[in-house]
């Protein structure tokens, strides 16, 4: 079970944003909102619907294992391919059991997630405005547990001097390593460091349960499944994930979302953001208001990672400078600034690997801002269901290319080609046969891709 006492005067409700927590065996309560917010894994779960998100992630628990089982079946079938090498039957063999292994030991080390008797609905969740990301799943940063405790130190050590050189010598106080991932850099910070009290917060209950396990001294072994095997026995390498030593107290780790971190104003002396501002989907300007209100006067904001904004709207794609601007612009001062190129991701046994330019600042905060906004991930039509749905030019755009794709579902019969398709689309007045041959060819061919990659709609 997580140590409570490094919490007790940092954490304030994610679902009113004020009340403080209060332990219990059974988790963190607030008083206000009689909400409970449980232990997973001992692991506090302080998302700010905690009951809709446990929903949510038992359920993409649920589609990561079935996958392991739609590659067995893959496997299988790939087995009773006639004529196969030897070679060939050696590797799909070795993979199949790896697969089996790996999904038996993924139920173990999740068991707390999946095994908890909560039931929530979606309604609640909603009427919460949160929502977790839905390009994220549970495996989606997979190769970071590798990374982080089985591949050795020349990532890990590149990371930690940069975020070191920039900290310097000053002590670091309570500090928060916000989208901590697979936990290494916030365990360096906290054992090589001088931090008091260090939290590692990360919505993904994969990555935060092998960390927490982990940082304690326990061994997690799980498989590697490399992007380009270097051999084969690179095919499916089971790692032994383990932290140099057991963590000093005073680390703790948190499953929360960083939209509504559980915390209350001007808790940390330190805030770092590895890897994590360019891929939130809000804009960069409140997440700086967000950081500031929860810095103490004088604390600082380190940020590391690459810089690679991908909103559509394209005024909200920053650069560095801009980057810089609304950090002065929301009290957090003129910032040092490094840029360096090191490895990622770079497994030992795959040839697939790369480097990044990672982009460094440190900030301190020399004011404070005005209430920040609570974050909103769906808007009030979609949220009450009572006002119209907006007719947008993407909605109005996406109806019609709906309806002509039912149509063209429609015409599947196992007789017609695409052609006759075509003339048919001709003399509904959609396009012309030579227009409608083209488009209609395209469409199956994304269709056929898609199908041999598994994807459904």
């Amino acid at each position: 079970m997580t140590d409570t006492a490094p919490l007790l005067d940092l954490l304030a409700c994610p679902r009113c944003d004020r009340a403080p927590l209060d332990a219990s065996e059974a988790g963190w309560s607030c008083a206000g909102c009689k909400v409970l917010f449980p232990l997973i894994g001992g692991v506090p779960w302080l998302f700010a619907e905690p009951v809709a998100a446990l929903e949510e992630w038992r359920g993409r628990t649920r589609f990561a294992l079935e996958r392991i089982e739609h590659e067995q079946r893959q496997l299988d079938a790939a087995l009773a391919t006639p004529n196969l090498r030897a070679s060939t039957v050696a590797r799909l063999t070795a993979l199949k059991g790896a697969n089996a292994d790996h999904a038996a030991r993924l139920r173990e080390l999740l068991a707390p997630l999946v095994g908890e008797g909560f039931q929530g609905t979606y309604e609640t969740y909603l009427a919460l405005r949160t929502r977790l990301p839905p390009d994220q799943g549970l495996m989606t940063y997979y190769g970071n547990v590798h990374r982080d405790w089985a591949w050795g130190d020349a990532e890990n050590e590149a990371s930690f001097a940069i975020v070191t050189r920039l900290l310097g010598d000053a002590p670091r106080g309570r500090t928060l390593v916000l989208g901590a991932g697979a936990g290494r850099l916030a365990y360096d910070l906290h054992v090589r460091g001088r931090a008091d009290v260090t939290v590692a917060l990360d919505f993904n209950p994969l990555l935060v349960l092998i960390a927490h396990r982990v940082a304690r001294g326990e061994t997690v072994e799980l498989y590697e499944f490399p992007i380009a095997p270097r051999t084969a026995a690179d095919q499916a390498v089971l790692r032994r994930l383990a932290a140099p030593a057991p963590a000093r107290p005073g680390l703790v780790f948190v499953l929360a979302d960083a939209h509504r971190p559980p915390f209350r104003r001007g808790a940390f002396d330190t805030v770092v953001t590895p890897w994590l501002v360019d891929i939130l989907p809000e804009p960069f300007d409140i997440l700086c208001a967000r950081i500031n209100a929860l810095l103490a006067d004088g604390g600082r904001w380190l940020n590391f990672g690459s810089l690679s904004f991908h909103s559509p709207d394209p005024a909200l794609r920053y650069g560095l400078g801009e980057c810089l601007d609304a950090l002065v612009e929301n009290g957090l001062g003129h910032p040092e600034i490094a840029e360096e190129e090191i490895p990622y991701l770079s497994s030992p046994a795959s040839r697939h690997g790369r480097r990044e330019r990672v982009v460094s600042w440190v900030a301190a905060k020399e004011r404070p801002v005005k209430k920040v906004p609570r974050h909103v991930a769906l808007p009030d039509w979609l949220v009450r269901g009572d006002e119209p749905v907006p007719l947008t030019d993407a909605f109005r755009t996406q109806a019609a290319a709906t309806r002509i794709y039912a149509y063209l579902m429609s015409l599947i019969d196992g007789r017609r080609s695409i052609k006759d398709m075509a003339r048919l689309m001709e003399e509904q007045r959609l396009m012309t046969r030579a227009e409608a041959e083209g488009a209609i060819r395209q469409f199956f061919i994304r269709m056929y891709d898609d199908s041999r990659r598994g994807v459904h709609y």
